[in-house]
């Protein structure tokens, strides 16, 4: 299955290099499983959402090995792709944006063309790709419209397709500048969150025993830093993983954090059975 990585600090602008490169099963090591795409998506000093992505893996992409190492804001959403609908194509790497906002999924939705009748004229935004993703964003970002509220619109949107569509699974990451919301739902996928405190410049990052857990090396900051880190799997043996629970939406605005169980079961649930062979392969 694609790879999922968040990270918000709610302010203080850091690095994500120990996640994304440096830690024992970065999202760098992932990528030699996950070849078909690649994408970090961070915030400028302005507010506005930057993404860069490409139809490669990461541990072959030198972007996303300098960027992991030179960018510096308080949120990132970063994605590694093994592919289920659409072919390797930038257009269909992950992060997408929308309305000043950063969306990566990992799962299957069936019903593209259904989607896309949901979408009115006023609604429509531009898809340039041909992932159930990217049409799944498209819908949800109507709906934050329609509702006038980002977690209003997330919860309306997958309320729906959970409702109407056939779901193998639909784990989220949403990000707005400074704000960042992940969904596992139903039960399919795993999807981690644990909340290292940050430090100064010349910390010693956390590489496994021994080492001072939950300390990670980032800079531009004086004093430990409360972040909160997100991955489809645990990047490090850090005993303070948390496994999201099936249904859980996770919100967290600046330094609160809070949980919702907005969503009934799937009425639609599809099985490892009901997938195609290039679907089976990608959800492994």
């Amino acid at each position: 299955m694609c790879r999922l990585f968040g990270m918000t600090t709610g302010g203080p602008r850091v690095r994500a290099t120990f996640w994304l490169l440096d830690a024992p099963d970065s999202l760098r090591s992932q990528s030699r499983r996950m070849p078909d795409g690649t994408g970090l998506g961070w915030f400028s000093l302005g507010g506005e959402p930057v993404r860069d992505r490409a139809p490669v893996a990461a541990f072959q992409d030198a972007d996303f090995n300098s960027e992991a190492r030179h960018v510096v804001s308080h949120t990132f959403v970063s994605h590694v792709r093994y592919a289920s609908t659409g072919a390797p194509d930038v257009h269909n790497s992950h992060p997408f944006v929308m309305d000043d906002r950063l969306f990566a999924h990992n799962g299957v939705v069936r019903g593209v063309d259904v989607l896309d009748s949901w979408l009115t004229d006023v609604d429509r935004v531009p898809i340039q790709g041909q992932t159930d993703s990217e049409f799944v964003f498209a819908y949800i970002t109507a709906e934050i419209r329609r509702q006038g509220d980002t977690a209003s619109g997330l919860i309306a949107a997958v309320r729906r397709i959970a409702a109407e569509l056939p779901i193998f699974a639909l784990n989220i990451l949403l990000a707005e500048s400074g704000r960042l919301w992940a969904l596992r739902y139903p039960d399919t996928h795993e999807l981690w969150v644990t909340t290292p405190r940050l430090t100064e410049p010349g910390a010693q990052c956390h590489l496994g025993a021994g080492r001072e857990e939950g300390q990670v090396k980032v800079s531009r900051h004086r004093e430990p830093t409360p972040a909160c880190v997100l991955a489809s799997e645990r990047l490090d043996d850090d005993p303070g993983w948390r496994l999201l629970d099936p249904g859980e939406l996770l919100m967290l605005d600046g330094s609160e954090a809070s949980s919702a169980f907005p969503f009934d079961a799937p009425a639609h649930p599809l099985t490892a059975a009901d997938l195609s062979g290039a679907e089976s392969t990608s959800q492994a």
